[in-house]
C-alpha cells in the first residue's frame, strides 16, 4: 500500500506542473486583460503610464514563463500570492471558501453513495419489478439532467412554491451569525440536488453488481446452506457486488467538482465557486492556478482512494503488483 501510494505520489508531481503551466498559458492566451479587470472602471480612464505601472506592479509584464516559474517557487515555498480581482492573498480566498465546497461535496458524495447502494440493492433482489422498473427509468433520465436545471427546479418547488425550504446563500436574510440549524437547513437542497445528479452511476453498478454477484455459485451454496435471504443479500451478494461501485469514488470526483461549481452557484453558496468563476473571467494567474491545483489534487486523491478501498475489499487484488 505505502508502496503504490509513493508511486502514485511520484507521478503526480510532473502532472500538477503540467496542469499549472497550461493554465498560466491558456490564461495569456486569453482576450481578457487582467490590468483592465482589476482597474475595473477607473481602467477606461487611466492613462496609459498608469495601466503600465499597474501592469507591472501585478506582474502580468513578465513573459509566460517567467510568471509560471515565479509563482511556482513562490508556491512551492507556501506563498500562493495574491489574488487580484479578490485583493486579498490567495491563501485567504481558499481558506474562506474551501470548508464550505467540502461540506457540500462530501454531503452529496454520502448522500450518492448511501440512497444509490440502497436503492440499488432492492432493484437486484427484485430484478424486473416495479422498483427495478422506476428506479433505473429515472437514473437513465436523471443522467442526462444538468445539475443546475436540477437546481433551478428543485428552488423552484420546495423554496419558492412549498415555502419548506430556504433558496440559497448560508444564512437567513438579515442574520450576521452563522448557526449550525441555518447551515444545516441551507445545506439540504443544494447537497440533495448534487448528491442526486451523482446518483445514478451509483445506483446502476451496484444493481448490475449485486444481480449478477446473485447468480454467483458461493452465493447460491450460501442460500443451499440454509441461511436467510437477508444475510445472503447483505453479508455476500453486496460484498460481491460492490466491487466494480468502489472504483467509481475516484471516477466520479471530476465530475461532482464540476456539479459543485455549478450548484454552489445556482444556491448561492459561499464556496469555490464564485472565486472560480471570478478569477476566470479576469485573468487572475495566481488565484487561477491555485484552484485548478486543488481541483487536479483532488481528482489524484480520490483515483488513489479508489484503488486503495478496491485492494482493501479484495485481498486478491495486490497493492504492490
Amino acid at each position: 500500500m505505502v508502496r503504490m501510494a509513493g508511486r502514485r505520489i511520484l507521478f503526480a508531481a510532473p502532472v500538477l506542473l503540467v496542469v499549472t503551466f497550461g493554465v498560466f498559458a491558456v490564461a495569456a492566451a486569453s482576450p481578457f486583460d487582467p490590468v483592465k479587470a482589476y482597474a475595473g472602471t477607473a481602467g477606461l480612464t487611466a492613462s496609459q503610464e498608469n495601466l503600465d505601472q499597474l501592469r507591472a506592479n501585478l506582474g502580468v509584464d513578465q513573459p509566460l514563463v517567467a510568471r509560471w516559474w515565479n509563482w511556482l517557487t513562490s508556491a512551492l515555498g507556501g506563498d500562493l500570492g495574491d489574488s487580484g480581482v479578490m485583493r486579498q492573498p490567495v491563501t485567504d480566498v481558499i481558506g474562506e471558501r474551501l470548508g464550505w465546497s467540502v461540506l457540500l461535496a462530501v454531503t452529496a458524495f454520502l448522500v450518492a453513495i448511501l440512497l444509490g447502494t440502497a436503492l440499488g440493492v432492492l432493484a437486484a433482489r427484485r430484478r424486473g419489478g416495479w422498483l427495478d422498473r422506476a428506479a433505473s427509468s429515472a437514473a437513465y433520465t436523471l443522467e442526462a439532467a444538468p445539475a443546475f436545471w436540477l437546481g433551478l427546479l428543485a428552488m423552484w418547488l420546495f423554496a419558492l412554491k412549498l415555502g419548506v425550504l430556504p433558496a440559497g446563500g448560508l444564512t437567513d436574510t438579515g442574520s450576521d451569525v452563522i448557526t449550525f440549524g441555518q447551515v444545516a437547513s441551507h445545506l439540504v437542497l443544494p447537497a440533495a440536488v448534487l448528491g442526486i445528479s451523482q446518483l445514478p452511476w451509483f445506483f446502476l453498478y451496484v444493481r448490475q453488481g449485486v444481480a449478477d454477484a446473485l447468480e454467483e455459485d458461493p452465493v447460491r451454496g450460501a442460500r443451499a446452506r440454509g441461511l436467510n435471504e437477508r444475510t445472503v443479500l447483505l453479508g455476500h451478494a453486496l460484498r460481491s457486488g460492490m466491487l466494480p461501485t468502489l472504483t467509481l469514488v475516484g471516477s466520479r470526483v471530476p465530475e461532482l467538482i464540476t456539479g459543485a461549481l455549478l450548484v454552489e452557484t445556482v444556491f448561492s453558496w459561499p464556496g469555490i465557486a464564485a472565486a472560480t468563476v471570478q478569477a476566470a473571467t479576469a485573468v487572475d494567474f495566481p488565484l487561477l492556478a491555485a484552484l485548478t491545483v486543488l481541483a487536479t489534487a483532488a481528482v489524484l486523491v480520490g483515483n488513489l482512494l479508489s484503488d486503495l478501498l478496491y485492494g482493501l475489499a479484495d485481498p486478491r487484488v495486490g497493492f504492490d503488483g
